[in-house]
């Protein structure tokens, strides 16, 4: 497979560096980290940045040597990160875009993509563990609405949201997969209860939902009753293929970054160090090409969605990033205690990588099972 520029590509990859020269310094400062509504408003006035430039479509629309380029430019000028707009322009948004109905794209994709709408992540809930089908959430029809109960946790950027990508279980006499729907619910909507969580790292990006008696029209539902598993298949191989692409490209930076400071206060002298970070180099590299391949191949065979390949990705990511923030802080030495570095907070937030959007034992099932073809655990 080649993976150089093709002519248009570099075409594409020089008018994106000669815009973001030009848009970056335009952007007012950033606000504080723990005031999520002046967050948003930063975030979703970026979005609206790309939009009016023809750039806001790139996650879902453009093929992917343009997509990997727009991640790996942007990362690589400082713009700022998708934020707020993380679930719905790299989850909900993709999974809309890939199951829902025409009038579904047409409501919810253009707000994403304008920058007025977010979306949180209503899938974990605090009895399931990582085991997502044990979900308890209920939904049962009324009429022309789905009425709701239940309780989410870890629910991204929910205090800030208009939307929430909802599992709910709508046969309870189903076998465990097959009873549950996928919903788009209004954050809005009576019943809903939104109360923020605070990391280790001090911030309040998760939230715990609570849900009662919540009414969903049937129709924000995305496939058929009793199809959500399929359904959110879709969404977590985006989240696994593709959401933490422009992750590795801050990475390999902050490698760099790693590797200048000790050249410059004589840590470079540890031959340890150096092969530590010579070994980080090489996976970083590595992650980068079999991202490429993997979005190259959801492109050319599986119609734009990611394969399995996301887990074997996201698998070893979620190791080397917390691998990078370890030598990070035995290259700040006695400042790995200070919690205003932004490789000390990095650092804390690497921790839940291994847990997040899948923990590493699922992953490792879902590799052993569906690409290795190992039987399955009893």
């Amino acid at each position: 497979m080649d993976l150089s520029d093709s002519p248009e590509d570099a075409e594409f990859r020089a008018r994106l560096r000669e815009w973001l020269a030009k848009a970056l310094p335009a952007l007012p400062p950033k606000p504080s980290p723990d005031d999520w509504p002046a967050r948003r408003a930063y975030d979703l006035g970026w979005q609206r940045t790309l939009y009016e430039a023809g750039y806001a479509d790139v996650h879902w629309e453009a093929p992917p040597g343009l997509r990997l380029i727009f991640l790996e430019e942007t990362e690589r000028a400082g713009a700022p990160y998708v934020g707020a707009g993380f679930v719905g322009l790299l989850h909900a948004g993709p999974t809309i875009a890939a199951e829902g109905t025409a009038e579904q794209r047409a409501r919810w994709l253009p707000p994403v993509l304008r920058g007025e709408e977010v979306w949180c992540q209503g899938f974990s809930e605090p009895d399931a563990g990582s085991d997502l089908a044990a979900l308890r959430t209920r939904a049962r029809r009324d009429g022309d609405d789905y009425v709701v109960s239940g309780s989410k946790i870890w629910t991204s950027h929910a205090e800030v949201a208009d939307w929430c990508e909802l599992l709910v279980r709508t046969d309870p006499r189903a076998p465990r997969h097959r009873g549950i729907t996928w919903l788009a619910m209004p954050m809005d909507a009576p019943g809903v209860t939104v109360r923020p969580l605070r990391t280790l790292a001090g911030s309040t990006e998760f939230a715990e939902v609570f849900l009662d008696e919540v009414r969903v029209p049937v129709a924000n539902r995305v496939g058929a009753e009793n199809d959500g598993w399929r359904v959110t298949m879709v969404t977590l191989s985006f989240e696994r293929g593709t959401a933490f692409v422009g992750e590795v490209v801050a990475c390999r930076r902050v490698l760099g970054e790693l590797a200048g400071r000790a050249r410059g206060d004589g840590r470079w002298d540890d031959p340890v160090l150096r092969r530590r970070l010579g070994r980080l180099n090489a996976e970083f590299r590595a992650l980068w090409r079999l991202t490429q391949w993997n979005v190259s191949e959801a492109q050319t065979v599986r119609g734009g969605v990611p394969g399995v390949g996301g887990s074997v990705f996201k698998l070893r990511y979620s190791q080397a990033r917390q691998e990078l923030y370890d030598t990070a802080a035995e290259v700040l030495g006695d400042a790995a205690l200070d919690l205003g570095h932004p490789w000390v907070r990095d650092r804390l937030s690497s921790l839940s990588y291994t847990i997040a959007a899948g923990t590493s034992q699922i992953q490792r099932d879902i590799v052993g099972e569906r690409i290795l073809g190992l039987p399955k655990g009893r």
